[in-house]
């Protein structure tokens, strides 16, 4: 079981992106990427409100093809929640297939194209069948009905993140893929919430995240549920109902994914997300491996990843998920809450 990482981009005097995965090739399968100006599942990787990064292209194809020459496989990302009027457009097939025919000249093309758009998904099966087209999780696509309706547009899904924790549900789903030829992946680290209310006006947000950056904006609110959900200490149990895997229990997804996709394009720590994932063990405050991570929202106490208990994954695993009739996790969150200065 190995890695797909999320790429981003050094800033000055940083090392290269390519130099922190080198430490780490033997565990990283694939790389995943937006491109440049282009909407996507996070912020825009080459310009902020209106000022361009404009050798940001030429760093990232530098970045490609050292990932290349590493073995990894490249994983294009048209993961936006929206594209607005464009969104069955010619004009957005012919800017996707000049990125892919532009990428073929300069890296030699790319391995997957990673997508929330069954007509992006059309596009590039029409076009580029050598390309292998996975479904975005923030498709939330977590039934054998929802990937037979889809069948036709997708090799591949990104499992919805609410099923993480149900192995025997998610073997049920692995044996549909490997009955129809289709692969599975799984998001581990991820920080959202369960069931979220708020997501597709989140994802919708972040797709127009440009035009909105140069808009008034209503002043005094907090636009993410999950934020204003979690000024309330009584809600801290929701964090441990989501569906982050900790590092220590990663191996029981042995045989139901290859790939396990780490949430890294927006994290301020990438290599110690891939120390602690790799090594299979992490020891500090559990949030910081998170994208999004609630740090701040418990802040000044931590989550102590050492102070869960040895029952921790079976039960959670096994549960009913009716956490509206069950106290177990506010109890081991009384246990792993933490004063920075005990741990």
């Amino acid at each position: 079981m190995r890695f797909a990482v999320g790429y981003q981009m050094a800033e000055e005097g940083e090392e290269p992106f390519s130099a922190l995965l080198s430490d780490y090739r033997e565990h990283i399968a694939e790389v995943y990427f937006p491109w440049m100006g282009m909407a996507s599942g996070r912020s825009p990787l080459s310009v902020r409100r209106g000022y361009a990064n404009w050798t940001a292209q030429e760093q990232l194809e530098d970045d490609l093809r050292a990932f290349r020459a590493m073995g990894m496989e490249l994983d294009l990302l048209f993961n936006a929640n929206c594209y607005g009027g464009r969104a069955i457009s010619l004009h957005l097939q012919n800017e996707i297939a000049s990125i892919l025919e532009h990428l073929q000249a300069v890296v030699g093309g790319v391995d997957i194209i990673t997508t929330t758009s069954p007509a992006v998904a059309h596009m590039v099966k029409e076009h580029f069948p050598e390309v292998r087209v996975r479904a975005s999780v923030n498709m939330r696509i977590g039934t054998i009905k929802g990937m037979q309706y889809v069948a036709d547009l997708f090799d591949a899904f990104h499992v919805q993140r609410e099923h993480n924790r149900d192995l025997d549900y998610l073997r049920e789903l692995k044996a549909w893929a490997d009955e129809h030829g289709k692969t599975l992946t799984m998001l581990a680290n991820s920080g959202c919430m369960n069931h979220c209310s708020g997501q597709s006006f989140h994802d919708n947000l972040v797709a127009h995240e440009a035009e909105i950056a140069e808009t008034r904006n209503i002043e005094g609110w907090i636009p993410h549920a999950c934020w204003r959900y979690l000024r309330d200490p009584a809600n801290w149990p929701s964090i441990l109902q989501n569906s982050w895997v900790r590092p220590e229990d990663l191996h029981h997804y042995e045989g139901i994914f290859s790939v396990v996709k780490l949430a890294t394009r927006m994290h301020q720590r990438p290599r110690m997300v891939l120390e602690a994932y790799t090594k299979r063990r992490y020891h500090g405050n559990l949030l910081d491996l998170m994208e999004p991570g609630y740090s701040p929202a418990l802040a000044p106490r931590i989550m102590n990843n050492d102070a869960f208990p040895e029952e921790w994954f079976e039960r959670t695993s096994r549960c009913d998920r009716r956490c509206y009739r069950c106290d177990y996790c506010a109890r081991v969150l009384e246990q792993v809450l933490t004063a920075p200065e005990a741990f």
